[in-house]
């Protein structure tokens, strides 16, 4: 491996315990102003300084991400499709090599879709993105998007991911499920998992518990941590788990003490006084109104 390549992996894989924190903030470029995304510089903003690296779309990443803060990025270079279209399978390449080497990418993603309709066009856009990739010592992560129609088990993952690995991918991010250390056995490249939608913050931090106990190295997770009422307590609580290795009951109970702290529990404290003014006017006003009222 080159010492660009390798050097470039160890920002996102921490090489002193070999894990890794990626906050996915790239579902715009299917999904659109996505809940909670809506304002991208808001989201991302407080998060940074939480994951080792940013997966994130070229045009977020340039107007939204602060350029002078050192995050790594893993630059989404793959799309072509949106939720209302016909297949989210038919993706294509849609930003060049020397695009991603001037936003200073250090891993470019792109799905693949095994089983898909378009399967073929996918894995043969990963297998030469790789061929291009590796001309400059830039590592390509994988991602075995999975549609309505697939089947979520160990047989399926083991073979998207292995079929990811086999034509070149540095690392594979997939979805987390029963038997999964069969799916990271059959990989000889790092795993991820991806968060999916939002769940309660107790079940995010379960998976993400245990994908590391089945050998997952990280976690490359976005709604489970933005959509959170309480976003940096939840990063922080999956950070005590991936880095800390802090068990579930631990990062959950860090969790409810930073979210009891966080400047957002304020905001409910003005619900009861705009509640007790009208019945501090009905007390001004309690005469023959309030009982013809009763009569009625």
């Amino acid at each position: 491996m080159d010492w660009g390549l390798k050097n470039r992996l160890a920002l996102i894989i921490k090489p002193a315990n070999n894990r890794a924190v990626m906050l996915a903030v790239d579902h715009g470029y299917f999904l659109g102003p996505t809940e909670q995304l809506e304002n991208p510089k808001q989201t991302i903003r407080p998060l940074l300084q939480y994951c080792d690296s940013l997966m994130v779309t070229r045009g977020v990443l340039r107007t939204s991400v602060d350029a002078n803060y050192p995050v790594p990025v893993v630059l989404r270079v793959s799309g072509g499709t949106s939720i209302i279209g016909e297949d989210l399978s038919n993706e294509e390449i849609t930003v060049s090599v020397q695009d991603a080497i001037r936003v200073n990418a250090s891993a470019l993603a792109m799905s693949i879709f095994v089983g898909g309709k378009y399967e073929k066009q996918t894995i043969v856009n990963l297998g030469n993105l790789v061929n291009e990739a590796e001309q400059y010592g830039i590592p390509v992560l994988a991602v075995t998007a999975v549609g309505k129609d697939m089947v979520r088990d160990a047989r399926y993952f083991s073979l998207a991911c292995r079929i990811a690995a086999e034509q070149g991918a540095h690392i594979v991010k997939t979805y987390y499920c029963n038997d999964f250390e069969k799916v990271v056995n059959s990989c000889p490249v790092p795993v991820i998992i991806a968060g999916g939608k939002k769940i309660p913050e107790r079940e995010a931090l379960e998976l993400t518990y245990n994908a590391i106990k089945a050998g997952a190295v990280g976690v490359d997770m976005g709604r489970n941590i933005w959509q959170s009422n309480s976003p940096v307590a939840m990063i922080k609580a999956v950070r005590a788990i991936v880095h800390g290795n802090a068990d579930v009951n631990q990062a959950y109970d860090l969790f409810q003490k930073l979210e009891k702290e966080s400047p957002k529990q304020s905001k409910p404290k003005s619900k009861p006084q705009e509640q007790n003014k009208p019945q501090n006017k009905q007390k001004k006003t309690k005469s023959k109104k309030t009982t013809k009222e009763k009569v009625i």
